[in-house]
């Protein structure tokens, strides 16, 4: 049986689950409208662990969701994450972010669109089928009134992410679909990494870094 351990901290969400060959035991998450992850992670994976009666020597991997998303987010998870694998010589598992947001819902037909805040009316975006099959890669892009008509113009479109509100201020067409409060989760990344572990899709822990999609940028008050 393989245990891993699942981080995700790209957005406000910080969520953490463990799971067994594809099935989870125990999740902790918090969304308090806070970026709080550096008081909640540990004490998070702490306390999965307890729930699974499992110890950190019982585990196979550790997955994270490796972006894009919040710069702070990305580097805690990813260096927990790191760290863990080094001190345990356990692999690592990146997951998508965008794929994991698309998993929050289940359609019958239509698209998913998952979005995540870059601040201002950016996104960043991908597309999927009702299948969960990703058929536009990961991209930024500004938010206006016709950007998603090639997908709302033949169907359904399900939007999902923290980015969902600035988008129905712009977006009116009738066959969109809003989700609101849905953010990546822990609990969606147990199917992803548990394909990728029994596939034995590893990181290269001495290299693997954040998915950002774009540079940080620092920016002082005038």
């Amino acid at each position: 049986m393989s245990y891993i351990l699942n981080i995700e901290t790209t957005t406000k969400n910080c969520s953490v689950s463990i799971a067994a060959d594809g099935k989870i035991l125990a999740l902790e998450e918090i969304n308090d409208g806070n970026y709080a992850h550096a008081e909640f992670l540990n004490p998070f994976i702490d306390a999965v662990l307890k729930k699974s009666n499992l110890n950190f020597k019982d585990l196979n991997a550790i997955a994270v969701s490796k972006g894009p998303g919040s710069y702070t987010g990305l580097r805690i998870g990813v260096s927990t994450a790191k760290g863990l694998c080094f001190a345990l010589n356990l692999p690592l598992i990146a997951v998508d972010t965008l794929t994991v947001l698309s998993k929050s819902i289940a359609v019958a037909a239509g698209y998913i669109i998952p979005m995540l805040d870059a601040r201002r009316m950016e996104i960043y975006s991908a597309v999927f089928n009702a299948k969960n099959e990703k058929i536009l890669p990961t991209h930024a892009l500004i938010i206006e009134e016709n950007t998603f008509d090639q997908w709302l113009s033949t169907g359904k479109v399900h939007f999902v992410g923290d980015a969902v509100d600035k988008c129905a201020t712009a977006i009116h067409h009738p066959n969109a679909v809003f989700y609101k409060n849905t953010f990546p989760s822990a609990k969606d990344m147990v199917a992803l990494s548990h394909v990728a572990f029994q596939n034995k899709n590893f990181e290269d822990l001495a290299y693997f870094e954040p998915y950002y999609l774009k540079d940080f940028i620092v920016t002082k008050k005038v």
